[in-house]
């Protein structure tokens, strides 16, 4: 029995395998504010509190099968103490990729889940010595949880669509 292959040899009625290539990865915005050294040290004791907000965007490039992702972290550190801020970093962190075989309705998900998991490992990096060389200890970030994020980012798209509201079958476009 001879098998059927299409074109670009991928079986008749398989799934395309997925390619994914990243072309660069860069640092689009990068910036470190030490208010320590601006104000001066906190006055009795010292409590770092931590907080990370991450944002990402997704675009198409000119190029056939191209996709640049930003991924923004912005990482304050307060006192508990007294609620000063001891440093801001902020990091816009961005990769091109070559991407091939992923359905349209499933590539803005691939998009914004799989490739900043691929970029997250070297942000964590960037972070961890943007701290330490800012004089401070160096910060390393906890892994982010792309999928919840995204789920998140779908939930208050709906919301906001229903309370402007949209037809419930327009919601999740």
């Amino acid at each position: 029995m001879a098998e059927e292959n299409t074109p670009n040899g991928v079986e008749a009625g398989a799934q395309p395998q997925v390619r994914m290539q990243i072309l660069a990865q860069y640092i689009r915005d990068l910036s470190f504010e030490n208010a320590v050294a601006t104000k001066g040290a906190p006055q009795g004791e010292v409590q770092p509190e931590m907080t990370v907000q991450v944002s990402l965007d997704a675009r198409k490039r000119g190029a056939e099968h191209q996709y640049e992702v930003i991924s923004k972290f912005r990482v304050t550190s307060t006192n508990k103490g007294d609620n000063s801020t001891m440093f801001l970093a902020e990091l816009d962190y961005g990769g091109v990729f070559h991407i091939e075989g992923v359905p349209e309705d499933q590539l803005h998900p691939f998009l914004m889940i799989e490739c900043p998991r691929m970029l997250f490992p070297f942000v964590r990096r960037i972070i961890s010595d943007l701290t330490r060389d800012g004089g401070f200890p160096p910060f390393n970030m906890d892994p982010v949880d792309f999928v919840a994020l995204y789920r998140q980012e779908l939930q208050r798209r709906a919301q906001a669509q229903t309370e402007a509201g949209a037809p419930a079958d327009q919601r999740l476009s």
